[in-house]
């Protein structure tokens, strides 16, 4: 794998728990089956239904507007660090291809509330360091270690980690 190929479910799962990134990176998939992944993808479907998403091959975000802003709706009631870390990788991505995004906009429609991110040095730095990470892990021999069951609560891979 490339640092070409990581895209923002990567950087998400990097975030979210490293084996559940290793596991999707080899093909397993069991988010349709999850009631909570259903319910992002109705929110995502049924919200800001005028954006249009922009493919950038392994990065695929909701929408940039006129003035270089990547908007991405989520589902969750409030910011998560891996929701910050997808939008910085979409802005690093698109100045990779020659856009020079200004930083993302989070939207969370079940309490009405957005989160601005301005991208800029630091945040290119960090967007190569969540690569080379989710690099690391993708490499691996082995998934990481699973983290506390109750940490897995509505996970989609919660299963599939936790059957014995």
């Amino acid at each position: 794998m490339r640092p070409d190929d990581i895209g923002g479910v990567h950087i998400k799962y990097l975030y979210h728990c490293r084996r559940q990134l290793w596991l999707y990176a080899r093909g397993v998939r069991p988010e349709h089956l999850n009631s909570a992944v259903q319910l992002g993808e109705a929110v995502h479907d049924t919200s800001y239904q005028r954006s249009s998403p922009v493919d950038l091959g392994a990065a695929r975000l909701d929408h940039l507007d006129g003035g270089q802003w990547v908007h991405e709706v989520k589902s969750s009631a409030r910011p998560t660090p891996a929701d910050e870390a997808q939008a910085i990788h979409y802005c690093y991505r698109l100045h990779q291809v020659g856009v020079p995004a200004h930083g993302a906009i989070l939207h969370y429609p079940k309490t009405r509330r957005t989160k601005k991110i301005v991208y800029g040095g630091p945040e290119a730095d960090r967007a190569q360091q969540d690569i080379a990470e989710a690099l690391a892990i993708l490499t691996a021999d082995r998934p990481a270690q699973r983290l506390s069951r109750s940490a897995c609560r509505g996970c989609s891979f919660l299963d599939y980690c936790w059957s014995d």
